[in-house]
Formats: C-alpha cells, structure tokens, sequence
C-alpha cells in the first residue's frame, strides 16, 4: 500500500479502480446489456489507466476463484484473513521468476523486483497475512510481521541477522558473540536488548525495549546508542533524531495495531499487510486521525471499530475488494 492513495504504487489512482470494480460487478451479474457492455469497452480504451485497472482487478478475481466456487461470502472474507489462503500465490511468483531470464538483467535491476525475489528465498518470511515466531539456534527469539523476509548467518564470533524486507522484534539471548542486525541502510547491534527493527525502502526504523543498541549507518559516520523507550529512524548516510518508542512497534507482535493520533492512511497500510485481497483508502478521508487499538487478523471487526471514532463507511463489491470512503 502507498500511504498517499492508499493502493500499490503500481496501480492507478483509488478513483479509477473503484471504476473498474463497479464495470467488473455489472459484468459479472449476468444482466449486463449490449448498451452496458458497449459503455464498458468506451470507458475501457478512453484512458490507459483504466486498462491498467482492469487488468489488475481480472487478476486478482482469478487468484480468488477457487475460493468464490467453493465458499459463501462470510467463508471467503475469513480465509482471506489467514495466511492458507493464498499458499499457491507464493508458489506461482517463484515461478514467474524465471522469466527473467528472459526480461533480463534490467528487469533484475528494479529495487522493488530485486528484494521481493530474494525475500522469497530467504530463511525466515513472515506469514502473509500473519506474524510467524521463529527460535534461533542460540535461544534468541524473533517474531516476523506479515510479508518480512530475515536471513541468517551464525559465525564462530558473530550472530547475524540480514532483514531483507518488513518488520521484526528481536529478543537477545545473552552469549559470547555479538548479535546484530543488518539492513540496506546499516548495521545494528544488539546490547543485550528486545528491540524492533522495520526496514523499508527509504529508511530503517529501530525502538528499543530493553537493554540498549548501537546503530551504525551503512556509508560510515559515528554510532549512536539507543536506550531502552526510544526509536530513531536512519538511512545509510545519516541517523535521525531519538524520539520516544511507539509501543505498536512491539503491540502488533500480539495481534493488536496500537494507533496513536496517527493519520487513516498508516493504519490502512497496516492492514493491507493483513489482508490477501484489495483493501484502498479514498484521498478523502487518508489523513484522519486515528487513536485506539484494533485487531490486527479481523479486518471486518476493525472496519466496524474505526467506523466508530472516524466517519467512514465500506464498500465491498466482491468479498476480497474492500473500499473505505467518507461517510455520507
């Protein structure tokens, strides 16, 4: 999810998919006219977005057919939200990897294609639409967010953790060797600690529990120690400023995303992670605030939740399409 238009970057604007949702639902009620369909191939070459809409819809219809044949509504709304529901997704993007051999080395050169093949192949993913716990050989305890990817490389004088993409919460185990954490934008080191690290693509953010931890950024420049109830954010040339540790850095680990005045939009992003199907946030409403706790694996409880404290409404054409709009 972006956090401004609150659909993958990739995608056209919430307006227009919105568009193709309400043409797809005619289409496939079976009372679509000859004057319906004609309407729909005119709005269909009348911009390339809305191409790129429909494509992007027909897709995702078909990744959820088996579920629609064999389901009610109520059935396909509660496997969307578990992390079976989608085990052949994974298994047919590794397949589709080897097209690069044909697109190429451009194609391999794309940041965003890059990270989510090698995430795929890494030792340790987060469980789509779930966190995952994993024990590390040492004792060490770390919890995957949804859709993360860590590798791991335990040396004779040093425990590495390579977080390859997303969130995790790290609980040290205490021995000889030190333990840390690298990301794309450095290097972090655990100071006997329970920490979270979330990388994404223009910074890492790092929120100290316990203990302590020393981050290094990737392109060089003097450490800075971070104490237990802090966070800072830095990107591989500079380290921000130290601010107070937001507990849903370490809430969503308990199922639970903790909002603290924080705008729609975040908390949108976050479930998307959640979520197997399309979930998008009109511009209208992406910046109201939000405060309270929602179940992070129920999304139709805390839709109705946030329905109490923001004036939205949903929208759901199909069980796996979900729209929230301004309440009218």
């Amino acid at each position: 999810m972006s956090a401004k238009g609150h659909a993958p970057a990739s995608l056209p604007p919430h307006a227009v998919l919105e568009e193709a949702a309400d043409w797809f639902a005619l289409l496939a009620s079976g009372h679509a006219t000859d004057a319906d369909r004609a309407g729909w191939r005119a709005w269909l070459d009348a911009e390339p977005s809305h191409r790129q809409a429909w494509g992007y819809l027909d897709r995702l219809s078909q990744r959820f057919e088996p579920l629609q044949r064999h389901a009610d509504p109520a059935q396909i709304a509660q496997a969307l939200g578990r992390p079976a529901a989608l085990r052949k997704t994974r298994r047919r993007t590794i397949a589709a990897m080897v097209l690069l051999g044909v697109s190429g080395w451009a194609a391999w050169r794309q940041p965003l294609l890059r990270e989510g093949v090698l995430a795929l192949a890494a030792d340790y993913r987060g469980q789509p639409g779930g966190t995952r716990q994993a024990t590390l050989p040492d004792g060490t305890r770390v919890w995957l967010n949804a859709g993360s990817a860590m590798n791991l490389d335990y040396g004779t004088g040093l425990r590495r953790l390579i977080l390859m993409k997303g969130e995790i919460l790290v609980d040290t185990a205490h021995e000889a060797r030190p333990l840390v954490v690298d990301t794309a934008h450095g290097r972090l080191r655990a100071l006997g600690t329970r920490f979270t690290v979330w990388s994404r693509p223009e910074s890492t953010l790092l929120a100290v529990h316990q203990g302590a931890v020393e981050v290094s950024p990737a392109q060089g420049g003097e450490p800075s120690v971070v104490e237990a109830g802090h966070q800072l954010r830095f990107t591989a040339s500079q380290i921000g400023a130290t601010e107070p540790a937001d507990p849903a850095r370490e809430a969503w680990h308990r199922g639970i995303l903790l909002a603290r005045d924080i705008p729609l939009s975040d908390v949108v992003e976050t479930l998307s992670l959640h979520w197997h199907g399309h979930l998008s946030l009109s511009p209208a409403v992406a910046d109201l605030r939000v405060v309270g706790g929602f179940p992070l694996h129920d999304l139709d409880r805390t839709l109705a939740l946030l329905g109490d404290v923001v004036p939205i409404q949903t929208r759901r054409p199909f069980p796996w399409w979900v729209s929230i709009e301004a309440k009218h």
